[in-house]
């Protein structure tokens, strides 16, 4: 595991489309998740300890932002050959151990929508407006030992609420960290 920090938000950057295989067998475009008033797309995976440490607060932020019109779709790109923790068959369980709700959980097999959006690590969060102009790639929230540092709302949900409302991103974010992306070799 590589210790990888996210890169500063690069502000109004589109979107990429894409059309991945979701965990219940359906392909799920960019279009098909697209927030009424904003969206998040997050590239995790199952065996990060720094994803293990958040994703069931994360899931219960992604589900009480969707009532707000911000929908979230979480994308899994890693090497399955060596990392079989993250295969497919896998990504289903740990969704419903981790209790996804409306998360669209998607396997990015060929490694090209990660690549596409210049994803670096595990978790790697990507705000959206509603004209899918980028607008936040921090954190979460602050982490110590794997633990969450205070009960307070997630740096994330505040930044996506924050989004919501305005269509734009606080001028302040800390960048996410994580496991490295598992790239084929």
């Amino acid at each position: 595991m590589a210790l990888t920090k996210t890169p500063v938000c690069d502000f109004g950057k589109k979107a990429e489309n894409f059309k991945l295989k979701s965990i219940n067998n359906e392909f799920i475009t960019l279009d098909d998740i697209k927030g009424e008033k904003a969206t998040l797309v997050m590239f995790i995976c199952n065996h990060c300890p720094y994803v293990k440490a958040i994703i069931k607060d994360l899931a219960i932020d992604c589900n009480e932002l969707k009532k707000k019109g911000i929908n979230s779709v979480a994308i899994m790109s890693n090497d399955v050959r060596n990392y079989p923790e993250d295969s497919f068959e896998k990504m289903a369980e740990f969704a419903k151990s981790n209790t996804f709700g409306e998360i669209n959980y998607l396997f990015d097999e060929s490694q090209e929508v990660a690549r596409k959006y210049g994803a670096v690590c595990t978790p790697d969060f990507f705000g959206y407006n509603i004209n899918l102009e980028l607008q936040y790639r921090g954190r979460f929230k602050a982490l110590k030992d794997f633990k969450p540092i205070n009960n307070s709302e997630s740096d994330l949900k505040v930044a996506m609420k924050i989004i919501a409302k305005t269509q734009k991103g606080p001028d302040k974010q800390i960048p996410s960290m994580g496991c490295n992306i598992k790239w084929f070799n």
